[in-house]
């Protein structure tokens, strides 16, 4: 068995000190194998970028350990080379290079890497291809779409041929068909090159976008599952709503438009995602 490329290990970040003290993350655990496509969700001050940025190096933990790709990250000798040659990032706001050309931008990362400006060019050239920006390699950003840029900017993450992508709200800027193209394309390099992949959201359809979500809330994992459909994910979210906890708590009266044996049928699919019973699929669900 494959050992995980992602090994989180009680992982613990606190700003500041005393009273006013913030915990961004509380004891986090978590393991993410090589080839997987994961959300990230939870409300805005869950820890989810935080956890984020644990993972790409940009800041260090109070406590506990981060493994990428065999490395502890809190003994690294060159950080600037482990986030170079391991990880890419997609931001939600691009931060594309503004006087430089679609190209120029995707070639920025591989700047101190292997190779001559020759292959790299020819790497950059390749990507815009794989991201269907060919023929957009000497535009500047302002000359292109939202979705063109961030195009380019999964491209610029791919640039080094990166183990892991770490993606903040990659389709937070966008509208719904551009985010829509995105996901499509962050899915489609996961299931063809099996680049592992990390999507921080707050939205769920982008979360039902990928294999497994893992929920976070007051910096803690409060969920963590494998996504086998849509309309799982739409009952699981249901039962842990407030609606569906007042179905589940109240008493008969509770659905008054219904009938009861039709009530029994609601309360009995939600029960499965709140007691620990094994997750329905499409199939199995009765509602008629």
């Amino acid at each position: 068995m494959a050992d995980p490329l992602i090994r989180i290990d009680n992982l613990t970040k606190v700003y500041g000190m005393g009273e006013t003290a913030v915990h961004a993350l509380d004891g986090v655990t978590l393991e993410v194998m090589p080839g997987e496509l994961v959300a990230i969700m939870g409300p805005s001050g869950c820890g989810k970028s935080t956890l984020l940025n644990m993972l790409g190096a940009l800041d260090q933990p109070t406590a506990g350990e981060v493994w990428v790709a065999g490395e502890n990250l809190a003994q690294l000798r060159n950080v600037d080379r482990f986030r170079a040659q391991t990880v890419g990032f997609v931001f939600q706001l691009h931060n594309l290079l503004p006087t430089m050309t679609a190209l120029e931008n995707v070639e920025v990362p591989m700047q101190g890497q292997p190779g001559g400006s020759r292959s790299h060019r020819e790497r950059a050239e390749h990507l815009l291809e794989l991201v269907g920006l060919a023929g957009r390699a000497g535009h500047l950003p302002n000359q292109l779409s939202g979705g063109q840029r961030q195009r380019i900017a999964v491209a610029r993450a791919l640039a080094n041929d990166p183990k892991l992508i770490l993606a903040d709200e990659p389709t937070g800027s966008l509208d719904s068909q551009s985010g829509e193209e995105i996901l499509a394309l962050l899915a489609e390099l996961n299931r063809d090159q099996g680049t592992t992949i990390i999507i921080v959201t707050h939205d769920r359809r982008v979360a039902q976008s990928t294999q497994r979500i893992v929920r976070m809330r007051d910096g803690r994992i409060e969920d963590d599952h494998r996504l086998l459909n849509p309309l799982e994910e739409d009952l699981r979210m249901l039962a842990r709503s407030k609606l569906g906890q007042a179905i589940l708590t109240t008493g008969d009266d509770s659905l008054p438009n219904i009938s009861e044996e039709e009530e029994t049928v609601i309360r009995r699919v939600l029960e499965r995602f709140t007691g620990g019973e094994p997750s329905p699929t499409e199939e199995h669900l009765d509602l008629a």
